[in-house]
């Protein structure tokens, strides 16, 4: 079978850990050319990607440094921006500091990282952003998750306007929103609760299914969007939730 992503450059951010990693992996898998990034330059290094993936440390929420990785990059063919911050709490027990960091990390990285590979892609005919948005936004919510929802709606806003404004352009532009997924960063939310057992066991009967979603299932949804085979899609959102939406 021939390899679906052969002789693309693809940027992922995040890709230290969790649905990052996975994609990182998948892509390389399929042929890809792949800069992996994450704000954890030596967490990039041990994750244990294979060789000839270029690793970058990047600060999503800084425009400068993403305007660097980007032009260092040569092209970009394809950007999976993936990194994301799960912010916990209601609209009471969420401060402005909360709100902020939400703000920066899953909504201000789109637009950086956006803001810096666009141009290239359209000089270059065409290209293709993946945004790693959430069921939790408008396609339903959950307790206590004030910040974190608001930020992924906004995400699948952006995604739609892009889509719409450089489709004449070649550009591409779709979202991945999961449901719950086993990743480092669940654990550690689990971790930190009351009970972690009866909050592990809440957060899997959220899923018709009874499962967490695994983080190469997302990858591979990723894999599609970045390839040929989706070359007619775009301002689209693919849920991924074992059912939690439904």
């Amino acid at each position: 079978m021939a390899e679906r992503l052969n002789g693309k450059r693809c940027l992922v951010t995040g890709a230290a850990q969790g649905i990052g990693l996975a994609i990182a992996h998948a892509f390389a898998r399929e042929g890809a050319r792949v800069l992996a990034t994450d704000i954890r330059l030596e967490a990039l290094r041990a994750a244990g990607l294979p060789d000839g993936i270029r690793l970058e440390r990047l600060d999503v929420t800084d425009a400068l440094a993403a305007g660097e990785v980007v032009t260092k990059a040569g092209r970009t063919d394809v950007l999976v921006n993936c990194a994301g911050y799960v912010g916990v709490g209601d609209l009471l027990a969420c401060t402005e500091q909360d709100l902020r960091r939400s703000l920066e990390i899953n909504v201000l990285s789109v637009f950086n990282l956006s803001r810096a590979v666009l141009p290239g892609m359209i000089e270059n005919g065409g290209g293709h952003i993946i945004n790693i948005a959430s069921v939790v936004s408008t396609t339903k919510t959950a307790p206590n998750r004030f910040a974190y929802a608001s930020t992924k709606a906004a995400v699948l806003a952006m995604t739609r306007c892009i889509a719409l404004d450089y489709v004449g352009k070649g550009i591409r532009c779709n979202s991945i929103s999961p449901g719950t997924v086993d990743t480092p960063s669940l654990h550690e939310r689990i971790a930190a609760g009351a009970d972690p057992e009866r909050l592990r066991e809440q957060m899997i009967a959220r899923q018709p299914m009874g499962r967490f979603g695994a983080a190469a299932e997302i990858a591979e949804a990723a894999v599609f969007l970045a390839s040929d085979e989706a070359r007619f899609m775009t301002g689209a959102d693919l849920v991924i939730d074992g059912g939690m939406s439904l």
